[in-house]
C-alpha cells in the first residue's frame, strides 16, 4: 500500500495558501468599495476639508486600490492588520481578546450538537420509519427550518425572562466581571483554573442557552447526514454477515459502522464546527456575546475595514484549517484515498 508523503502535504499546504490569498484579494476589495466612511467616523461630520482629507492620507485611502492592497498585504505580513476605529486598539489585540469567547461558544455548542446529533441519527437509521425515525427527522427539519435568531429571541424570553432557568446576556454577571484573571481566555477554564466556582457556575449559566440554540442547527444537520451514512452501510454484506453471526446491535455498532462512516463523519463535523464559528455572529448578537461577531458588527455599523477585513480573514483562515484537517484526517482514516492522492 503506497503511503502518504511529504509531497503530497505539500500540496496541500500550497493549496490552503492560494485560497487564504484568494479570501484577501476578495475581502479585501469587498471592504474598500463598500459605501461606508471610514473617514467621517473618525473626524466626525463637521471635520473641515482639509482636516478630512489629512485623515484620508494617513490612512492611505488616496492612493490607487492595488497600492492599498500592496501596503495592507505588507502589514500583514509582519502581523499588522491595522488599528480598529472603534476602540482605538491594533485589531490584532482585539481579536486576541474577542475570539475566546466565540472559540469557547462554538466549541460548546460543537460538543452537545454531536453527542446529541450522532446516536440520534444512528438510532433513527436503525429503527426506519419507526415513530422514532419520524421523531427524529421531525426535530432535525425544525432545526433546519427557523432562523438562529428567532429561536435566540424566544429562548430568552422564556428560559431567562420569564422562568429565570439561565443568565442573561453576556458572558457572566457584571458584579463578578474581572474576578478571574485571563489566562486562556476561555472563561469557564480560565475560572477552574483559578479555583472560582462562582465565577464557574455563572459562566456555565450564562452560555448554556446560546450554546444549546446555536448546537441545534447544526445537531439537526449531523443527525441528518448520520442517518444517510448509517442507512447506506446497513445494507452493505459485512453488516448482513454480522447479524447472521449473532452480533448485536451495540457490536454492530461500535465494530463495524462506526469505523466505517468515520470518514465521512469527520468532514461533517469539521464543516459544522467551522459553520458554528460564522452562525455565532448571529447569534452572539442576540445575547449580547463579546465575540468576535458581535466586534464586526460593531465594527461594521461604522465602516472599520480593518477591523471586518480582518475578522473575516481569521473566520476564513480557521474553516480552511479545519477542511485541511479533515482532508487530512480523510486520508488517514480511508486507505483507499491514500492510494488515490499519490
Amino acid at each position: 500500500m503506497k503511503e502518504f508523503t511529504f509531497t503530497e502535504l505539500g500540496k496541500r499546504v500550497g493549496q490552503l495558501l492560494v485560497s487564504l490569498f484568494l479570501l484577501l484579494v476578495v475581502t479585501f476589495v469587498i471592504g474598500r468599495v463598500l459605501p461606508t466612511d471610514p473617514v467621517g467616523a473618525i473626524v466626525g461630520e463637521l471635520a473641515d476639508p482639509a482636516t478630512y482629507a489629512a485623515m484620508r492620507q494617513r490612512l492611505g485611502l488616496d492612493l490607487p486600490l492595488y497600492q492599498q492592497f500592496f501596503v495592507y498585504l505588507g502589514s500583514l505580513l509582519q502581523g499588522d492588520l491595522g488599528t480598529a476605529i472603534l476602540t482605538g486598539n491594533p485589531v490584532l489585540l482585539d481579536l486576541g481578546r474577542a475570539f475566546p469567547a466565540t472559540l469557547e461558544l462554538a466549541t460548546l455548542a460543537i460538543i452537545l450538537s454531536t453527542a446529541i446529533g450522532v446516536p440520534l441519527g444512528m438510532t433513527a437509521a436503525f429503527f426506519r420509519d419507526s415513530w422514532f425515525d419520524q421523531f427524529a427527522r421531525v426535530i432535525s427539519l425544525i432545526g433546519h427550518s427557523i432562523p438562529v435568531f428567532w429561536f435566540g429571541i424566544v429562548g430568552l424570553v422564556i428560559f431567562y425572562a420569564t422562568l429565570q432557568w439561565v443568565g442573561g446576556p453576556g458572558r457572566i454577571d457584571i458584579y463578578l466581571e474581572g474576578l478571574v484573571e485571563p489566562r486562556t481566555g476561555l472563561l469557564l477554564i480560565d475560572s477552574l483554573l483559578a479555583g472560582d466556582t462562582e465565577v464557574f457556575w455563572n459562566a456555565v449559566n450564562h452560555v448554556i442557552l446560546p450554546a444549546c440554540i446555536l448546537a441545534y442547527s447544526a445537531m439537526a444537520y449531523i443527525t441528518r447526514m448520520t442517518r444517510s451514512f448509517t442507512l447506506e452501510q446497513l445494507n452493505q454484506d459485512y453488516v448482513i454477515a454480522a447479524r447472521a453471526k449473532g452480533a448485536s446491535n451495540w457490536r454492530i455498532v461500535t465494530g463495524h459502522l462506526l469505523p466505517n462512516i468515520a470518514v465521512q463523519l469527520v468532514t461533517v463535523l469539521a464543516i459544522s464546527y467551522g459553520g458554528l464559528l460564522e452562525g455565532a455572529v448571529v447569534t452572539e448578537v442576540v445575547f449580547s456575546w463579546p465575540g468576535i461577531g458581535q466586534y464586526m458588527t460593531n465594527a461594521l455599523m461604522i465602516g472599520d475595514m480593518n477591523a471586518v477585513v480582518a475578522g473575516t480573514l481569521i473566520i476564513g483562515l480557521i474553516f480552511m484549517i479545519l477542511n485541511f484537517i479533515s482532508d487530512l484526517a480523510y486520508i488517514v482514516l480511508d486507505p483507499r484515498t491514500r492510494e488515490v492522492t499519490v
